[in-house]
């Protein structure tokens, strides 16, 4: 039975998606269990309690993951990104423009124009070695303008390490 943990009234929330038998037919859709939890320790303790103490352990990963990339970003650090991002690393930005690791990296060392960037409503999926987090952010621009967007950042499991493979960013 797919489990989905949503966390509501928190910094960081995370919704856990254990992914259905493969054998279950297409036109049934499977019994689902839906958890609210009050806050992300209580979802890791909920997880350890259910006998998911390495997917806590990889939700607590991504979790910090994701911070550092947030934080990356608004503090342009090219060497954090670079240890964090895959070698095949793609990023679709607000633009429309899609960028490579390295052409990302060059982006990234420019110093940001925003402020106060905050990530809300994390919402991390986890399945199995790939993991998919959407968000919403908001920040401040340089005329004190408030800005908002949202990302999708996919994350995969290489040689036992997270690292980030794919972005998309939007502005409003």
């Amino acid at each position: 039975m797919p489990i989905h943990v949503i966390v509501r009234g928190c910094t960081i929330a995370a919704a856990l998606l254990v992914a259905s038998p493969l054998t279950a037919p297409a036109e049934q859709s499977p019994p689902t269990k839906v958890v609210e939890i009050r806050s992300y320790k209580e979802t890791l303790r909920g997880l350890t309690q259910s006998g998911g103490t390495a997917m806590k352990n990889d939700m607590v990963e991504l979790a910090a993951l994701n911070e550092d990339y947030i934080r990356s970003v608004q503090h342009s650090d090219v060497k954090r990104f670079g240890e964090i991002l895959s070698d095949d690393f793609l990023c679709s930005n607000p633009d429309g423009s899609l960028i490579d690791r390295a052409q990302f990296l060059r982006q990234t060392a420019v110093p940001v124009t925003i402020s106060n960037l905050k990530a809300h409503d994390v919402n991390v999926r986890l399945m199995g070695d790939v993991a998919i987090i959407h968000a919403r952010t908001t920040y401040t621009l340089a005329d004190g303008r408030a800005g908002s967007g949202r990302y999708t950042d996919v994350w995969a499991r290489r040689g036992g390490k997270w690292l980030a493979v794919s972005a998309h960013v939007t502005r409003n």
